[in-house]
């Protein structure tokens, strides 16, 4: 019942450079990319819309669910753009935001300056309340001084209140009383709450979280309720669900009230396809690779799952250091993401060094090529100049790029200043990105132990196809995989990922004193949340659930994640939950710690929908040779020089078409590139797959 009511389904996925759009129909895949409309995004996202519909003869009624990935929030937070926000928690605890871990993220940098607070400390107020760590009441909330505050933010015209109390994940009460009086007595302001947004122990992550969900909550809010009315008004009466950071889906109302969970919305979408992807082809083992306009992200898939946690840290003032960001605590999809993308600008600096990115030219003015006012170079200027990117084609044609531009800007900025040669100065920018998202690539697989020469990378995004080999070549990948649709290829994940949501609440106990009532009763807590929220979206569906503790020896001081058996937990279910926190202890640690208690500090509950497994069956085709439409120009390294390569028009190449590099494999919205030390094939799924000689 549920299959049948999703058989054409639209995706939108909003990017710093490009808006892509995915239509999926009965019989076919439509697909549209668009310049990103920074100032009204909804307004981007309808005209890749109106293409896809046009493409499939389909009217806006037709579609029966829209999914949507945004960076608008991941944006306000970067660029210090949303709303003006106030704090309110325990007397004594105002400066929490700035006092932090208590330690600098770089300790040799004496010149080290923190990023400002996201709240200023005028802005942060105080109340008299206390609760202990087993919510039981210290000090009662002194209810006059809130219903003082509630004047005194609408004075200061606060649009949002973050509401972190200490130990309120244990008891909640006196927030939610805050809540009441601020709202009883007038203020305006949106509130949120840390009980509802992070109910969890660490009172710093737990209240960043807050103040970022607060921060970008009314702008948000009003974003998503102005695509809901376009949508609406152009003839849409489908519901429209939001891609979160964990790789799920989530209904529109929840996403307005907690939208510090769309923040890594649109890599999610990546990672979600590359792990189908990954299991279709039985590669247990795969870097996932999506490079944009504007970023490029990377992430570890293992035994097909994504790679997951439960921190992540938003605008880190140093892009590899831990510790200078925002930290927050929401279900994300782990990557590393650096600005290194096609709209990455290039320049040399005082000391005659090649730069890269992270500033880009987005969408608007755009690279050179663009001829909208840019006039710096970018990575999509020197893949135009090594003749990587047919100028006439770009865009499904729909965009012109002008060649004499990009020449121009290379030259200017790079090739005069480095007294090189412009396809040199070009070949040196596609370098320098190459070697920065092969570091980055690096940095993860080290951090996860993981050795990249036995993963298998999938390439997508608008920039992916056109850097992989490169990469590959540089991390010592020897297999490629190409998916169809790879420009949009997290706008195609959204229309793989389930209905989900994911609630974790903190109720500490040990195992020598498990409390069995207080467990059951919090997992069935927060099991009805989660499913409420899933079940708003997809009434009829099939539901699968997966729960966790969050477990350590007591004195220590970090957790590592048990699964709980599901049902009524019983003596038995101890006994299990016990033996799994020992193999996992063991399988991180090499060992157990004997005659030491074990502690419970947190739950958590993943609700999802059912999802139909990845078909896995290859059939074998007749591999043929592959036959090129034409040749062009393209710069080859080893030789310094261009040489003509034939070009491969990737929708007519049939299953088993085969081919030698240097090769450039063009379709409608990319093109990949293929050196001589690789060899290319279509499989029998459509996948572009590149094998190392």
């Amino acid at each position: 019942m549920a299959k049948a009511k999703t058989k054409t389904r639209l995706a939108a996925d909003i990017g710093g450079t490009f808006t892509d759009v995915v239509l999926e129909t009965p019989v076919g895949m439509f697909t549209a990319k668009v310049p990103t409309d920074i100032e009204q995004p909804e307004r981007g996202i309808m005209a890749g819309v109106a293409i896809v519909l046009e493409q499939s003869g389909l009217a806006s009624g037709d579609i029966d669910i829209f999914v949507h990935g945004t960076t608008l929030a991941t944006n306000a937070l970067i660029e210090r753009k949303g709303a003006k926000t106030a704090l309110i928690t325990t007397e004594g605890f105002r400066d929490s935001l700035d006092i932090a871990y208590e330690a600098r993220y770089d300790q040799f940098d004496l010149q080290l300056e923190k990023p400002l607070s996201l709240i200023p400390r005028g802005l942060r107020f105080t109340v008299t309340e206390r609760m202990d760590v087993r919510g039981k009441v210290l000090l009662p909330l002194d209810r006059a001084r809130v219903t003082e505050l509630a004047a005194e933010l609408n004075r200061q015209g606060v649009e949002a209140v973050a509401v972190g109390l200490l130990h309120s994940y244990a008891n909640p009460a006196h927030e939610k009383t805050v809540r009441d009086l601020l709202i009883d007595a007038g203020c305006t302001a949106e509130i949120t709450l840390s009980s509802d947004v992070c109910p969890e122990v660490r009172e710093y992550e737990r209240f960043m979280t807050t103040v970022c969900n607060s921060y970008v909550q009314p702008i948000m809010a009003r974003y998503l309720r102005a695509l809901e009315k376009t949508l609406s008004d152009n003839g849409f009466v489908c519901p429209l669900f939001l891609m979160t950071s964990g790789g799920g889906m989530t209904t529109l109302e929840a996403a307005i009230r907690y939208p510090i969970r769309l923040v890594e919305s649109g890599p999610s979408g990546g990672a979600v396809l590359a792990s189908r992807i990954a299991a279709s082809l039985e590669e247990n083992r795969v870097l996932s690779f999506d490079m944009g306009g504007t970023t490029a992200k990377i992430c570890l898939i293992e035994d097909y799952l994504p790679q997951t946690a439960r921190n992540f840290e938003i605008a880190r003032a140093a892009r590899f250091q831990k510790g200078s960001g925002m930290p927050v605590r929401i279900p994300v999809v782990e990557m590393i993401e650096i600005g290194a993308g096609g709209g990455s600008i290039a320049n040399v600096d005082s000391m005659r060094r090649l730069a890269i990115g992270p500033e880009s030219a987005g969408s608007v003015p755009g690279a050179a090529c663009y001829g909208k006012g840019g006039v710096k170079p970018t990575v999509t200027d020197a893949n135009v100049v090594l003749g990587r990117i047919d100028p006439e084609t770009f865009a499904e044609g729909r965009m012109h790029l002008n060649v004499g531009a990009a020449k121009t800007a290379i030259n200017g900025d790079v090739g005069e200043p480095l007294a090189v040669s412009m396809s040199e100065a070009a070949f040196g920018i596609t370098e320098m990105v190459e070697e920065n998202m092969a570091n980055a690539a690096r940095i993860h697989s080290v951090e996860h132990g993981a050795d990249l020469s036995r993963y298998t990378m999938i390439a997508f995004g608008g920039g992916g196809p056109l850097h992989a080999v490169r990469m590959a070549e540089k991390l010592g990948v020897g297999r490629v995989v190409v998916p169809a649709n790879c420009s949009v290829g997290s706008a195609v994940g959204f229309l793989r990922a389930p209905i989900s949501y994911e609630v974790v609440r903190s109720r500490y106990m040990t195992l020598d004193l498990f409390d069995l009532d207080g467990a059951n009763a919090v997992l069935d807590e927060i099991t009805a949340e989660a499913q409420g929220i899933v079940l708003g979206g997809e009434p009829d569906s099939i539901l699968v659930e997966t729960r966790t503790a969050y477990m350590r020896y007591v004195g220590q001081g970090h957790e590592i994640q048990v699964p709980v058996p599901s049902g009524k937990l019983t003596e038995q279910s101890l006994a299990q939950i016990k033996a799994d926190y020992e193999a996992g202890y063991t399988h991180l640690f090499g060992r157990t710690i004997p005659e030491r208690d074990i502690e419970i500090l947190s739950w958590s509950i993943v609700v999802s929908t059912r999802q139909e497994p990845a078909e896995k069956r290859q059939v074998n085709v007749l591999a043929t040779e592959a036959a090129p439409i034409g040749k062009r120009p393209v710069f080859i390294p080893a030789d310094h020089d261009y040489r003509e390569v034939p070009i491969f028009w990737r929708p007519d190449l049939p299953a088993g078409a085969s081919f030698q590099g240097p090769a450039l494999v063009a379709e409608p919205q990319t093109t990949t590139f293929v050196s001589a030390a690789f060899t290319g094939r279509i499989d029998s799924k459509s996948n572009l797959v590149l094998e190392k000689v």
